[in-house]
């Protein structure tokens, strides 16, 4: 299996046991979120070996988030404690339908003061593949630093590399700043996995069509674009194609369906499937994740993606 980097910033997740305003609830369970975190787990969960670099609070949560990485087969050797900052913590409300109210502390946290500094110790000639997402770019200067620095070594040792847009408009001064940068960095990956709605602002291109287009233009291979309950449209190598959405039984949550898609679509590629039954899985495991309430506990070991798989081509 192939062996993954990644860098993001993990994040304690309280999920109210209630529906209802979050000033209202009283109790909540306790999980971890990040989209990169979502990734990982998904990843080590289908046999690929993923070390995850990241910066957390020397405070209980930090250490929760190194075990909870540790228990799920994730390579913490990047992972480090900062003590003069705390980790980065959300509440995520309880809802019946439709996207959840999540309130957000990160600023200042352990993450955002990440650098150049933490890619002195990687050892490239461990892995073949990078996945990124938008949002370290936009925690803070030296992040996105990091990145810039992340992908320029990367690329000089032939690294493949996925990114996925990810948006976080909160977090950036302008979104003329997020859309320059995100593009700038997407440009330079291998497949770009935006949203359509992402791909609208960040291109302002108005169907999946021009996007992959505006992408392929600057020299990216593949862009698979997702399209919610729809499915996704994929351009790669002058093919084209829509794939129809897996259907799901019961919305629970939607957070995290995205880095489901993600690890469906990069986990194919990786194992040499064609990049039809890549995205396919890829929306089978989006389906997977939005039926659960944490942001990752519906992400499928091989055996049950394996049964799901084998369902869903009998039923089409």
């Amino acid at each position: 299996m192939s062996k993954i980097l990644t860098v993001g910033e993990p994040m304690a997740l309280f999920v109210a046991e209630k529906e209802g305003p979050l000033e209202d609830v009283e109790h909540y369970s306790r999980f971890v979120a990040g989209a990169e975190v979502n990734f990982s787990i998904g990843m080590s969960r289908l046999e690929h070996q993923v070390t995850y670099i990241s910066q957390v609070g020397l405070d209980p949560f930090g250490k929760y988030i190194k075990k909870f990485l540790e228990q799920n087969k994730i390579d913490t050797s990047l992972v480090t404690f900062e003590s003069n900052y705390g980790t980065g913590m959300q509440w995520k409300q309880k809802v019946a339908s439709g996207d959840p109210e999540v309130h957000s502390a990160r600023k200042h946290s352990a993450a955002s003061h990440m650098g150049v500094e933490k890619l002195a110790n990687i050892k490239w000639d461990e892995f073949d593949h990078l996945h990124l997402t938008g949002i370290p770019p936009a925690l803070s200067g030296s992040c996105r630093n990091m990145i810039y620095e992340l992908i320029k070594e990367a690329k000089a040792k032939g690294i493949q590399i996925s990114f996925d847009t990810n948006l976080r408009p909160g977090l950036w001064d302008s979104e003329e700043t997020m859309a320059h940068v995100i593009n700038d960095l997407a440009f330079q990956a291998d497949i770009v996995l935006p949203g359509i709605d992402e791909g609208k602002l960040l291109t302002g291109k108005q169907n999946e069509r021009e996007i992959a287009e505006f992408y392929h233009a600057a020299g990216v291979k593949t862009v698979v674009i997702k399209l919610g309950a729809k499915g996704a449209f994929t351009s790669s190598d002058g093919e084209q194609f829509y794939t129809e959405g897996y259907p799901v039984k019961k919305v629970v949550d939607t957070v995290g369906a995205g880095d489901g898609f993600a690890v469906g679509v990069v986990s194919g590629i990786l194992e040499g499937l064609p990049i039809k039954e890549a995205v396919r899985r890829g929306t089978i495991i989006g389906a997977l994740a939005v039926m659960s309430p944490g942001d990752n506990d519906g992400l499928p070991d091989r055996e049950k993606l394996e049964v799901i798989a084998k369902g869903s081509v009998a039923n089409s």
